[in-house]
C-alpha cells in the first residue's frame, strides 16, 4: 500500500523554526517530484516546497523563499521540510505529495491529478 506519514508539526513562536518530515511507504521516491503544501482555514491550498528526484530541481514560491528548504533522504525514503523564521501567516496544515507526472513548478502550481497526499501535520505559529 502507497502512503506518505508526515510528522514534525507543533507550536512554535515568530522567528523560530521547525522540521518536517514525510516518510515514503510502499514505493520508492526515486523518479518522483515531492512537493510540500499547506492549507489555512479559509485559504486555498497553497504549495511551499517542491523537489524533482528525477533532476534535482526545486521550485518555492516568493512566501517562502529564503526560509523554507525541501531535502530528500534517500536512505529513509524520507523527505524533509526545514522551516526558518517562522511567521504567524505560516500557520496551517503542512501536507506532503508525490507524483510523476509534473516538474517541481506544475506541481507546486497546478497539482490536479495523479498525485498521492498524506493526512497533514498542524504547524501553528504563535506567541
Amino acid at each position: 500500500q502507497l502512503q506518505l506519514v508526515e510528522s514534525g508539526g507543533g507550536l512554535v513562536q515568530p522567528g523560530g523554526s521547525l522540521r518536517l518530515s514525510c516518510a515514503a511507504s510502499g514505493f520508492s521516491l526515486d523518479y518522483y517530484v515531492i512537493g510540500w503544501f499547506r492549507q489555512a482555514p479559509g485559504k486555498e491550498r497553497e504549495g511551499v516546497s517542491c523537489f524533482s528526484s528525477k533532476d534535482g530541481t526545486t521550485y518555492y514560491p516568493d512566501s517562502v523563499k529564503g526560509r523554507f528548504t525541501i531535502s530528500r533522504d534517500n536512505a529513509k525514503n524520507t523527505v524533509w521540510l526545514q522551516m526558518n523564521s517562522l511567521k504567524p501567516e505560516d500557520t496551517a496544515v503542512y501536507y506532503c505529495a508525490a507524483a510523476q507526472e509534473y516538474s517541481v513548478f506544475t506541481l507546486c502550481v497546478f497539482p490536479t491529478k495523479g498525485i498521492y497526499w498524506g493526512q497533514g501535520t498542524q504547524v501553528t505559529v504563535s506567541s
